[in-house]
């Protein structure tokens, strides 16, 4: 009686680990459907974001679905900053790593895109603004 007691546990943490992966490739498979013909795309911790059309527009995943929480005309962009996440106006050297976030300035617009790794995010500064070339 007490060995099946000890495996209780255990079984619980199955469950519930089956059930978040569940939840993963559900959020996976939504966001190739909404990501399908982008440019660009990415998906992490922070949220989605896709180049379509000359748009980009990022995203929150909640309740099941992509909640739409920004969008910035590519034409326009002038300029790109990494800047950190959390502590307002500070920008990042090339050596840090985490979470940071693109500052997108043009046509009198500044928007922020949130981003979960800072490598990913400064191979995205090279892209956007080789497209932003393109686009003019």
């Amino acid at each position: 009686m007490t060995q099946g007691l000890l495996w209780l546990p255990l079984l619980l943490v199955f469950v519930l680990l089956t059930g978040l992966g569940w939840l993963e490739r559900r959020r996976q498979r939504l966001f190739r459907e909404w990501a399908e013909g982008a440019e660009l795309s990415k998906l992490d911790s922070c949220g989605a974001a896709r180049l379509l059309d000359g748009e980009l527009s990022w995203s929150t995943f909640q309740s099941g679905s992509f909640e739409p929480a920004g969008s910035f005309p590519i034409k326009q962009l002038e300029m790109v900053e990494l800047l950190s996440l959390r502590s307002g106006e500070a920008p990042l050297t090339a050596e840090s790593q985490g979470a940071c976030r693109l500052r997108l300035v043009g046509g009198g617009l500044t928007c922020d895109l949130p981003f979960a790794d800072a490598d990913r995010a400064r191979r995205w500064i090279d892209q956007l603004m080789a497209r932003s070339r393109c686009e003019l």
